[in-house]
């Protein structure tokens, strides 16, 4: 796989979504596409956000693709890649690959966008102009229910530079450019692909792509230096600003105790960044003067919270010596800025969100007045995308209300919550490792850990997934296209493919597979048991030995595939092993009804689990 990022036209672009929606019904992949409550999108600058969230700038917002994945999945604010002077080749050629690792707190070595800065604004366009297409086509939520934040650094000067500036000028309005004038075209010329977009909706796509921008700055930046290009972007460009705060803002001190106390201990770090960056004395006098060169120009102010956190590398985690780290490492870090500046300013500032947010925390961050809120860690994890589908979930409800203020005695409570909540503390177990056993097929480069650990092979996320929807009967068929015993496995199953889950280490309890399993067979072997039927080889010999009912676990589904117990010689070797040192009764793979009758051990369990079956 290559590291370098190629843009696609617009036309394939578009192309490549409408077919994919139309055969598969998924977007770039994802399938749980979110329609968004339209009546209670919140207020924010002058525009609206149906939900309070998306992806941050990361790996997520750089290529076209990514963004519009991130819309289906119901994100609606877009922290997008950062750009700056140094960009493409020339920027690509100090990022060490691989630049990010997330098996567990995220670490990285990349900074802005690796695509030249007139790519990356060309990508953004796309994205613009693809979402509202698609936001009108497919009823995913009002056309202007998103927003894009633009995010520049590092400096003052490479900010004015002519392409860091044609950027900005472009992104306050893009319908000059050839990109523009790229997507119209093809829009117009192929309405006959679309049910519910019409030249007169293509032709109101408004040209501002954004109004907003996000300051980053590198650390070590002097806070004079920070405070000039905020007070260039508000009053030379007119955007609404946010500044994006290090943690260091909290001290050496104080994060050196809180992440040894939550089992970081493991992370180094010195304390020449706390001297070099941003202090708080400096901090607080810069942003009350900031908030009123806002109000005097009608704008909003707000800070970002946080950036990453600068560490070692220290047991080689990345081709680097030093790396940013993000994460659940990093939440009560940012929290406890967060709580922080919100005691200082009264509640009044506004904070955007980044620093370990996930669907367990991201609705108690939004009661508590701090959005939006954006996340890159959490969506590197199992799931990718699929991650802000679930976190729409708990946003259905939104009341279209705008920015209150913060509740410090909210973000307190959060804050005292992260210092013994199991989320954001280091687990004693072990992590497992992310690699599957053996070579991967040749027309896909992943699998699941719960999968490849499973004797059998099951396919573990198909059903968790059809079991999750209520849709138990495909649930069942899945699993007993390669287990015949699913109220067996259901219970008393040791349930390896348990214990490789890596949802069990971020979700309190883990993906449930046994249990959703058991539920899949009560919920559907009522529907299901008719229309199986007896595999022709088994049933003949059932004809000719008269064997029991039990038989009838053997069975083929009506649908292509042949459903039957695996030959010795097709189990993987340590299973393989273990049949040829059973004993002969046992190697018979006889099923279970059977199994009980000649076993004093289980006969009980078993009986009783066939008893309850409604076969």
């Amino acid at each position: 796989m290559s590291d370098i990022m190629r843009p696609i036209p617009f036309s394939q672009l578009m192309n490549w979504i409408i077919e994919e929606h139309k055969t598969q019904g998924a977007v770039f992949g994802v399938r749980k596409m979110v329609t968004t409550n339209q009546e209670g999108a919140l207020p924010i600058f002058d525009e609206r956000i149906e939900t309070p969230f998306g992806p941050a700038a990361g790996p997520n917002t750089q290529l076209a693709q990514n963004i519009v994945a991130s819309y289906v999945a119901g994100s609606r604010f877009f922290e997008l890649k950062t750009v700056q002077v140094m960009d493409g080749e020339e920027l690509s050629k100090c990022v060490n690959k691989p630049c990010i690792v997330a098996q567990d707190e995220c670490y990285n070595c990349e900074w802005s966008t690796e695509l030249e800065v007139p790519q990356a604004f060309a990508e953004y366009v796309k994205a613009w102009f693809a979402c509202h297409l698609i936001a009108r086509e497919y009823g995913l939520g009002s056309p202007d229910g998103f927003v894009f934040n633009m995010s520049v650094g590092y400096d003052l000067e490479g900010i004015k530079s002519p392409k860091v500036d044609a950027y900005i000028e472009g992104m306050k309005d893009a319908s000059g450019s050839d990109v523009w004038n790229e997507c119209r075209a093809w829009a117009l010329a192929n309405l006959d692909k679309f049910e519910h977009v019409d030249a007169a909706f293509v032709e109101s796509i408004p040209a501002r792509v954004s109004n907003s921008i996000t300051e980053s700055t590198l650390h070590g930046c002097p806070p004079a230096e920070i405070e000039r290009i905020a007070t260039y972007l508000i009053t030379e460009k007119g955007l609404n600003t946010y500044i994006k705060c290090n943690p260091t803002l909290l001290g050496y001190e104080f994060a050196r105790q809180r992440l040894n106390e939550l089992g970081f201990d493991y992370i180094v770090f010195d304390d020449t960044h706390f001297r070099e960056d941003l202090q708080w004395a400096d901090a607080v006098p810069m942003f009350e003067r900031l908030i009123a060169l806002c109000a005097e120009r009608g704008l909003e102010f707000g800070v970002k919270l946080t950036n990453t956190f600068p560490v070692d590398v220290t047991r080689n985690e990345l081709p680097s010596t030093e790396m940013y780290m993000s994460g659940r490492s990093l939440f009560s870090l940012t929290i406890e800025a967060a709580r922080r500046i919100t005691e200082q300013f009264d509640g009044k500032l506004r904070i955007s969100y980044s620093g370990g947010a996930t669907v367990y925390n991201i609705r108690a961050l939004y009661d508590a007045g701090i959005w939006p809120v954006t996340l890159a860690t959490d969506v590197l994890k199992p799931g990718g995308y699929e991650r802000f589908s679930q976190m729409a979930g708990e946003f259905t409800d939104l009341d279209g209300k705008p920015f209150a203020g913060v509740s410090l005695d909210a973000v307190t409570a959060i804050q005292t919550d992260s210092l013994t909540n199991p989320l954001y503390k280091k687990p004693l177990r072990p992590l497992p490792d992310r690699k599957g056993a053996g070579k991967s097929p040749l027309s896909d480069c992943f699998t699941t850990p719960c999968r490849t650990s499973c004797p059998i092979q099951q396919d573990i996320p198909a059903y968790l997934a059809a079991v999750d929807e209520g849709r138990y009967e495909d649930a069942l068929n899945i699993i007993i296209e390669r287990n015949a015993l699913p109220f067996i496995t259901g219970t008393i199953c040791p349930h390896p493919c348990g214990r490789a889950c890596e949802r069990a280490f971020y979700e309190p309890e883990g993906a449930q597979i046994r249990a959703s399993k058991l539920k899949a067979a009560r919920e559907a072997m009522t529907a299901v048991l008719p229309k199986l039927r007896a595999l022709r080889e088994y049933a003949d010999r059932r004809a000719a030995r008269g064997r029991d009912r039990s038989d009838r676990l053997l069975v083929q589904s009506q649908h292509p595939s042949l459903y039957r117990i695996p030959r010795p010689a097709e189990l993987p070797a340590g299973i393989r092993e273990d049949h040829r040192a059973a004993p002969s009764h046992a190697r018979r793979l006889r099923p279970a009804a059977i199994r009980a009758r000649g076993s004093r051990r289980y006969r009980g369990p078993v009986r009783q689990m066939l008893r309850n079956a409604p076969f």
